[in-house]
């Protein structure tokens, strides 16, 4: 039986998914960002404490003969949650090795073992640029993530999205300017954070049993209902009466990432205050990504600023990151996508008799050496059954090897578009198919 959470596309679909990775990744390495891939697992108590709720999904990892030393919590082991916690590690230890600013992109699985439900799962893939600095990180890369994220969701067939943006000073500054305790500002974020989910009506009850007296609650909700495409949302939020210094200086950042956009990207970011992000390590810009008309299932890419989260006690090094949930993504275009095939196949090599198998093996080969990706029929069955061999598979084109002639001259062999039925004499050390049949290509229903 299917093990719920832990999706397994089936090949037409894993052509899809093996899509949106290439394009993602390229646009990725035409930013500059650099490929890592970091280990499947953390101890446990260093993913503890960065993820809120995520405390509570973590899956342990151990040995089933592990003895009671292994089992030990200061030796326990997780897999990661998300792919922050474990790249901030990585650069604590490497950080002699790596050339400041680090850009990296990350594309890996993760694991969460929440209740799954509409595009979340317990596995999943996930997409990660960061820019890491030493020390201190200037207020532009904040710009620059989402303008990354813009250039590869226009590659592909996702229809429209809109990027909203927040900074975490904003409402953090708010709260302490309402009288919330420190202790409060984290607790408050997390339960603001689920207003799309779950509507303002739930999300008043909660803060009012954290703690939040009525009108305390209607200021929190005032600060998240407030959006604009520019910086007159700070104008908004002064008129709220509320002030602070962290407030100040989140609007002032906010502000300047805002008009920053303005000029590079008219339109491209949305300033939602609303928008809280529940994980604790998040210091700065917060970001999230919802497709236009499908905003109640919530976002599918984000990530925000982070001071804090890579220290060893002596240096600092600050990022930002950006993360695309590739799986949830797909989980919802699925449907509306389809592949021109299933197999990465160009060219079904028939086969007249098995004795000629070496032979069409040896076209193959040669097909192969030029990039044309290939495959041999699997048996020598009547070439009507073998064309529809490949017609079920999506391969274009059918190759048939030339008989010997009685003359002596070179055989000639001949490939059938199986598409338009034309077929022609063709060379294995010559013949091209038309470029946009090399590869796999995905398009909207």
């Amino acid at each position: 039986m299917p093990m719920s959470g832990f999706p397994e596309w089936l090949p037409e679909q894993r052509a899809v998914e093996a899509h949106f990775l290439d394009v993602i990744r390229t646009t990725f390495e035409r930013h500059g960002f650099v490929g890592i891939e970091t280990r499947a697992v953390e101890p446990v108590e260093r993913l503890l404490g960065k993820g809120g709720d995520a405390d509570k999904e973590i899956y342990g990892v151990s040995r089933l003969a592990a003895d009671a030393d292994e089992r030990d919590a200061e030796t326990a082991l997780g897999l990661h949650f998300d792919l922050t916690v474990p790249f901030a590690r990585y650069v604590l230890e490497n950080s002699g090795k790596l050339q400041f600013p680090f850009r990296r992109y990350q594309i890996q699985k993760v694991w969460r073992g929440e209740r799954p439900q509409d595009g979340r799962f317990r596995e999943f893939v996930q997409a990660d640029i960061d820019i890491v600095d030493a020390g201190t990180l200037p207020f532009h890369y904040e710009v620059e993530l989402p303008l990354v994220i813009a250039d590869a969701f226009a590659a592909l067939p996702i229809g429209p999205f809109r990027i909203q943006v927040n900074n975490r000073k904003i409402p953090e500054g708010f709260y302490l300017g309402l009288g919330l305790a420190p202790e409060q500002v984290a607790p408050v974020l997390r339960i603001v954070d689920k207003l799309d989910k779950v509507g303002p009506q739930a999300v008043t009850e909660m803060l009012v049993e954290a703690g939040l007296d009525a009108e305390q609650a209607g200021l929190c909700l005032a600060l998240a209902e407030i959006n604009a495409p520019d910086s007159s949302f700070a104008d908004r939020v002064r008129a709220l009466g509320i002030s602070h210094e962290v407030l100040e200086e989140g609007l002032q950042a906010l502000s300047a990432v805002m008009d920053a956009a303005a000029e590079h990207a008219p339109g491209l970011l949305l300033a939602d205050l609303k928008v809280a992000r529940g994980l604790d390590y998040y210091t700065g810009t917060v970001y999230e990504t919802q497709l236009v008309g499908e905003e109640s299932y919530g976002s599918i890419c984000s990530g925000g600023r982070y001071d804090a989260l890579a220290s060893d006690g002596r240096n600092t090094y600050p990022g930002v990151g950006i993360s695309i949930g590739v799986s949830r993504l797909l989980a919802k275009l699925m449907p509306t996508l389809t592949a021109t095939r299933m197999s990465p196949s160009v060219v079904l090599v028939a086969l007249a008799n098995e004795e000629e198998r070496p032979r069409s093996m040896r076209i193959a080969a040669a097909l192969r050496e030029r990039g044309i990706a290939c495959e041999v029929a699997p048996s020598a069955a009547k070439f009507g059954k073998q064309i529809k061999f490949a017609d079920r598979r999506g391969i274009p084109f059918v190759w048939f090897p030339g008989s010997p002639r009685d003359d002596g001259a070179p055989e000639l062999d001949q490939v059938k578009d199986i598409r338009s039925g034309e077929q022609v004499d063709a060379d294995a050390a010559t013949w091209t198919p038309p470029a946009e049949d090399l590869r796999i290509a995905v398009t909207a229903v």
